[in-house]
């Protein structure tokens, strides 16, 4: 049996390991990618991707940067991002295959294969013994 108190402290990591990772790719789209966000908007549209994708993607990102890693609303911004997760994993797959030495769909894949396990404290913190649902 998995105490309590472990339990919550695994899955702090997990959210501060998922949240990160969105602000990495936050900070990728406007400050290292040469032609910014323009370029990546641009790129998702060259490749038929409908209007509403890059909106949806962008608002996807913030949300898992913003809340994931302070547990607010983790369920629902989980079960937000997962769509984009399986969209991003079947870009890279059709595109490059499966191995991420390939730049495949492996790590999107994963990403969204853990992205449900955050829903499992139900918007729980880790707060100490006497924390309560938010």
């Amino acid at each position: 049996m998995i105490e309590h108190r472990t339990q919550a402290y695994g899955l702090l990591l997990l959210r501060l390991t998922l949240g990160s990772l969105f602000i990495a790719h936050l900070y990728w789209k406007f400050a290292i990618l040469p032609g910014g966000v323009v370029r990546w908007w641009s790129g998702l549209e060259a490749n038929g991707y409908p209007w509403f994708v890059p909106w949806y993607v962008i608002s996807a990102e913030f949300a898992g940067a913003l809340l994931l890693i302070p547990g607010i609303c983790t369920r629902w911004v989980s079960l937000f991002c997962i769509p984009m997760m399986i969209g991003a994993a079947q870009f890279w797959l059709v595109r490059k295959g499966f191995y991420f030495t390939g730049a495949g769909c492996e790590l999107p894949a994963v990403w969204g294969i853990l992205l449900p396990s955050t829903s499992a404290n139900r918007g729980r913190p880790v707060c100490g013994e006497d924390c309560r649902d938010i």
